[in-house]
């Protein structure tokens, strides 16, 4: 089980847990493979764990009344991915949330989180700072969708993320930014030049 050691890993380098504590802590998880393609959340089905992305890349969408798809975030290797709304509150989730590879993941149900939490302090801490640092991420985007250009916001995406550029449908990437497809080819040509 690597898949598990790498979310092991991560908790004794990243936060400070001992050997123990991770282990316990992962011993909750579960290991899936998914298909590239393949839905882990769709709308109007309740979004049952937290997932924490251990190889593969995924976008969250929704599906806007026009047909277009509009994509609310991607992750990748060593990032978490969920319908947040639907897993905290335990409602019908209003997001597809689709493999964009082959991937592998760790994934957490709400009890065993629950369970977690109670468990221990230090538990409930790593929780919460993933849920700020989202809550974060969302922050800035949403201010850059708001302020700043769509060429700056492709520059901002290409210098913070450049990974996501060779393993990302370009289409896919248009439309975390807010952009049409043929819109972003211009941009990728005249960075290009």
């Amino acid at each position: 089980m690597t898949e598990i050691h790498s979310l092991q890993n991560e908790l004794i380098e990243k936060h400070s847990f001992t050997e123990k504590e991770a282990a316990f802590f992962v011993s909750h998880f579960t290991e899936r493979k998914v298909k590239k393609r393949q839905f882990i959340i769709q709308p109007d089905f309740i979004a049952k764990y937290r997932i924490f992305v251990v190889q593969g890349t995924f976008k969250a969408y929704v599906i806007g009344k026009d047909g277009q798809e509009n994509t609310i975030s991607l992750a990748m290797d060593g990032w978490w991915i969920s319908d947040p709304n639907s897993y905290i509150y335990q409602k019908p989730a209003t997001m597809f949330v689709e493999a964009l590879e082959d991937s592998t993941l760790l994934q957490l149900d709400f009890e065993n989180e629950q369970i977690l939490k109670a468990h221990s302090h230090q538990f409930e801490t790593f929780f919460r700072t993933v849920a700020e640092r989202g809550l974060a991420f969302m922050q800035r985007r949403l201010i850059a969708s708001l302020t700043l250009t769509a060429e700056e916001r492709y520059e901002q995406f290409v210098e913070k993320y450049p990974e996501f550029l060779q393993r990302v449908p370009q289409f896919t990437i248009a439309s975390y930014l807010g952009m049409t497809t043929q819109y972003l080819s211009r941009l990728r040509k005249k960075q290009s030049k």
